[in-house]
Formats: structure tokens, C-alpha cells, sequence
């Protein structure tokens, strides 16, 4: 019988992969969210996100402030939480159709894409019995420039 000698930083290495399997094995690409502990309606956007295929990473604060100047989010295009996808920045209730749509064109010059308010129908702000809102998803550059990007109802685009 052979004895094997297993390193610590050989078996720590190991388990890190192991770790990273369950968002590899997700295969989209990682959304990094900061939200509110008490926003059902940002629960409800992460899962949209992951319903589409993306791995997201959430980070609950009890204020978002300090992560949107660190993002360079406009003050006239917030919502209710933020987030990064590839570096571009995520404000607000973005459809995932939205994100793909940015990651695989990446427009010189944006810096992120936003939902200002929270529309009724918009991933994660369904309301039963209630229509869906027509509501614009604006792009942003460094400069806090914004324009329209897409629009949508609900989380079908128009």
C-alpha cells in the first residue's frame, strides 16, 4: 500500500476549485450586487438574473452611497440597488435582456445602464393585477451623460 502526503495549500487550492464549481457550472457572467437586507423587490431582480443564465454575487449594506460614487452612478438615475456585470454598472431594475444586449455590443464610452424609479412591471417589481409599466433603460458615461438604450414593458422589450 502506498502512503499519499497531501499538502495543506495543495488540499486548500483543491477545495477552492470545488468551491467555484456551482458558478462555473452557472456559466453566465458574474453580477456583482449591492442592495437593502430589507428589498423584496432587489430579491426579486437577482433572482430574474439568475433565471436568465447570469452568476450573481450579492452584498447587503444598509446604505448604498459609498458604492455608487465608487461606480460612478449618476444621482438623477438612481433606484434601489446597484450592481456590476464586466464592468458595466447596473442601476436599478435592468432587464437581463438589457445586459446581454450591452455585453455583446459595448457601446464606446458607457459606463453602465440604469432604470430610474422602480416601474411596475420591471424584473423584480411585478405587482399582481396590476399592468406593466413602458419605461426606458438609459445608458451613462463617466461624464453622468445619459441617453436611451432600449425600452421595455414589463421585461419584454419594445
Amino acid at each position: 500500500m502506498t502512503r499519499m502526503t497531501i499538502r495543506r495549500r495543495d488540499l486548500m487550492a483543491g477545495l477552492g476549485v470545488l468551491a467555484a464549481l456551482p458558478a462555473a457550472a452557472q456559466g453566465g457572467p458574474l453580477v456583482e450586487v449591492w442592495r437593502d437586507p430589507n428589498c423584496g423587490c432587489c430579491s426579486g431582480w437577482v433572482a430574474h438574473m439568475r433565471e436568465a443564465g447570469f452568476t450573481v454575487r450579492e452584498t447587503v449594506l444598509p446604505a448604498l452611497g459609498p458604492v455608487r460614487r465608487m461606480l460612478g452612478t449618476p444621482a438623477d438615475l438612481l433606484s434601489c440597488h446597484a450592481a456590476r456585470v464586466q464592468g458595466i454598472v447596473l442601476e436599478g431594475h435592468v432587464p437581463a435582456e438589457a445586459v446581454r444586449r450591452v455585453l455583446a455590443g459595448r457601446p464606446a464610452g458607457l459606463l453602465g445602464l440604469a432604470v430610474p424609479a422602480m416601474p411596475v412591471g420591471a424584473p423584480g417589481m411585478e405587482v399582481p393585477g396590476q399592468p406593466d409599466d413602458i419605461y426606458d433603460v438609459m445608458a451613462f458615461d463617466a461624464a453622468g451623460r445619459h441617453s436611451h438604450f432600449m425600452r421595455f414593458r414589463g421585461g419584454q422589450p419594445i
